[in-house]
């Protein structure tokens, strides 16, 4: 079966957004306003805010999948529309917190250094990846695509899941280094 005019429709508008979200998330990652001269207070209150929204997401994840399994289609379509708006949340108050803070360097040593930074680059890099796999499984599932739905949903919800719980555990591990 082929795609459906609802997914027709999106495809343009995930595509684009799926490069533009990246873009301006790095580009904005490298904006610091207070070292601009801008009189703004660091917003350091942030990251354990954001870190908590990433556990929740992982949390509704979780309890969507089960909702779907258990035949609750309409409960499952609410707390995925509620992982995007928790997502969405998450990557608004990130770009926050680093366009009025400085970046803080992790300081933990040895191999714990390397398990640190391997959970880092992965969440980083899945964290771009999951964008059009999240935005392509909400379409197919809106427009009533539901085998594809469920085929794209074996990938993508794994890679979201783990984009969530790593980002809860960046946060961890960085969090004695925070200097506010």
């Amino acid at each position: 079966m082929g795609m459906t005019e609802e997914e027709k429709k999106y495809k343009g508008i995930i595509w684009t957004l799926s490069i533009i979200i990246p873009i301006a998330v790095a580009a904005l990652f490298g904006i610091n306003l207070k070292r601009m001269g801008f009189d703004v207070e660091p917003l350091g209150f942030l990251p354990p805010i954001y870190a908590t929204i990433n556990g929740l997401t992982a949390v509704l994840l979780v309890v969507a999948v089960a909702a779907i399994k258990r035949g609750n289609a309409k409960l499952h379509e609410n707390l995925i529309k509620l992982c995007m708006v928790c997502s969405s949340l998450f990557l608004v108050m990130y770009v926050a917190y680093h366009m009025t803070s400085e970046s803080t360097s992790y300081g933990g040593e040895g191999m714990i250094r390397t398990v640190y930074f391997f959970i880092l680059i992965t969440h980083i890099i899945l964290s771009v990846i999951i964008i059009p796999f999240v935005l392509f499984t909400f379409v197919r599932g809106i427009a009533g695509a539901y085998e594809r739905h469920k085929k794209l949903a074996r990938i993508t919800y794994p890679m979201w899941l783990y984009v969530a719980v790593t980002g809860v555990i960046v946060y961890l591990m960085i969090s004695p280094y925070y200097t506010h």
